[in-house]
């Protein structure tokens, strides 16, 4: 079994939902006592938060960089980054160790394709959605990505910040975001990209008429794939 590396903490609530999924993982897979070999660095969110406000990329991918050298030198065969948003700085994390970054845009291209749909819609954070570095790099694998009307973006920041990465999980959000993702069904989406791990906790497959492409659940997927080859 491959050790795996995480980069963590944006935010915890999502560290925590990939630390526990990667463990009954491999629990399910391998059965008795197994558990996955992991190494995580968890970083402040608060600050990288307040780089990206500042648009201060340099200083994310520093923070980013230092956390993922860590964990290599303490043994990890292959890197993740549990976020979204921050992949803004994946090639820089990557650039700065010797493993490779299991990119989570990729992941989520292949499991996009695997559904036989070719225009797919993202819901993430307002960053996310309203910059091109994640919806780039699924576009690059031969597929149309679209993003909810600009009206919705704040919203679903809202919802994010103010109440999932906090735990909270409100039918009201839910009735929300729902809504967004028949919008864009009517807009031409064949499938719906939850392009953050927090959203996971809000929406499931029984919420939409169309696919719904789980970012979190397919990473750590990749990643049981890789470790356990």
């Amino acid at each position: 079994m491959q050790t795996i590396g995480l980069v963590g903490g944006m935010s915890w609530e999502s560290s925590a939902a990939y630390y526990e999924a990667l463990n009954r993982g491999v629990e399910e897979r391998l059965g008795g006592f197994h558990s996955a070999r992991t190494v995580m660095a968890s970083v402040d969110f608060a600050e990288v938060t307040a780089l990206q406000e500042a648009e201060d990329w340099d200083g994310v991918a520093t923070v980013l960089r230092d956390a993922a050298t860590s964990v290599e030198r303490a043994g990890a065969d292959f890197l993740m980054l549990c976020t979204t948003t921050f992949h803004r700085v994946a090639e820089q994390v990557q650039d700065a160790v010797s493993i490779p970054l299991l990119h989570l845009g990729d992941v989520v291209a292949e499991a996009t394709k695997a559904e036989g749909v070719e225009t797919v819609a993202l819901l993430g954070t307002k960053f996310a959605m309203s910059r091109t570095f994640f919806t780039d790099r699924i576009a690059s694998h031969g597929l149309e990505v679209v993003v909810p009307d600009a009206a919705h973006h704040d919203e679903l920041n809202r919802i994010i910040y103010d109440e999932l990465v906090h735990g909270k999980v409100l039918d009201d959000s839910r009735r929300s975001v729902v809504e967004m993702i028949s919008e864009l069904w009517d807009a031409g989406a064949g499938g719906v990209i939850l392009g953050c791990s927090e959203l996971e906790l809000l929406i499931r497959q029984a919420d939409s008429e169309i696919p719904v492409i789980p970012c979190t659940t397919l990473h750590v997927k990749a990643a049981l794939d890789r470790a356990l080859a």
